[in-house]
């Protein structure tokens, strides 16, 4: 169950940062770093759900943003079925666009196009959503905004 205090600073500390990252992983994409954006995608999603858990009063390790989710899930908190597919999909960009021995031969931003990055970015814009309608849910009621 979730806890009765939700730390407002603490879940707005994370979500800005979340924002943050995904407003350069936007930048990464007007400058062809389709590799960076996508890696960028992931990490702004798994900044956003760390910050509702966070919020709740977790302390959540990892960066399965699928995993983080599923923790939402141990806590009586329905995930919609679309938004874990979305943090699958993520998740699969973790390391991929960092390591150039990730693929067999060639580097990451040889497997990396605008669409790719777009559709990532797209994803995470969907879970930033889900979690601060999340937030909102929890606010109604615990009184906060």
């Amino acid at each position: 169950m979730v806890k009765n205090m939700f730390k407002e600073e603490e879940y707005e500390r994370w979500m800005r940062e979340a924002k943050r990252t995904l407003s350069s992983a936007y930048s990464d994409l007007e400058h062809a770093y389709y590799e960076w954006a996508s890696f960028k995608a992931q990490q702004a999603a798994e900044l956003a759900v760390k910050a509702i858990l966070r919020g709740i009063g977790l302390a959540p390790i990892g960066h399965s943003i699928t995993k983080l989710l599923r923790e939402l899930n141990t806590l009586g908190i329905d995930v919609p079925k679309e938004i874990l597919y979305y943090a699958m999909e993520l998740d699969r960009n973790y390391i991929a666009p960092r390591y150039p021995d990730a693929y067999s031969e060639g580097a990451p931003f040889e497997y990396y196009s605008e669409e790719i990055a777009k559709e990532l970015i797209s994803y995470v814009e969907k879970i930033i959503k889900f979690v601060e309608g999340l937030k909102n849910e929890l606010g109604k009621t615990q009184g906060i905004r």
